[in-house]
């Protein structure tokens, strides 16, 4: 089992910037696979990043590369997403995830407000 804490949402005006943090839980935590996905009111859920167990590898929803960075501390069991130039159509909870075995962990979510 592997538990996911989310934490740096807020509100934040259009323009401006905010790192969102996921602490996992368990001891093989350099081994997982970790992403961040969001779901905005009205919309399905969507993946927003994803970064290998290295953290060499990293993916990015197109429409976000330059915005959205995703990067990992393994000596710290966190995963990051840094968001810039923040949208008001970034307003969405976010949710981390572990990729563990074929299993997929959510986190409980981290509400992120955008205002006009």
């Amino acid at each position: 089992q592997v538990q996911l804490v989310e934490s740096g949402g807020g509100l934040v005006q259009a323009g401006g910037s905010l790192r969102l943090s996921c602490a996992a839980s368990g001891r093989a935590f350099s081994s997982y696979t970790m992403g961040w996905f969001r779901q905005a009111p009205g919309k399905e859920r969507e993946q927003v990043a994803s970064i290998s167990w290295s953290g060499y590898s990293a993916i990015h929803k197109d429409s976000l590369k330059g915005r959205f960075t995703i990067s990992r501390d393994n000596a710290k069991n966190t995963v990051y997403l840094q968001m810039n130039t923040l949208k008001p159509e970034d307003t969405a909870v976010y949710y981390c995830t572990a990729q563990v075995q074929g299993n997929k962990y959510w986190g409980q979510g981290t509400q992120v407000t955008v205002s006009s």
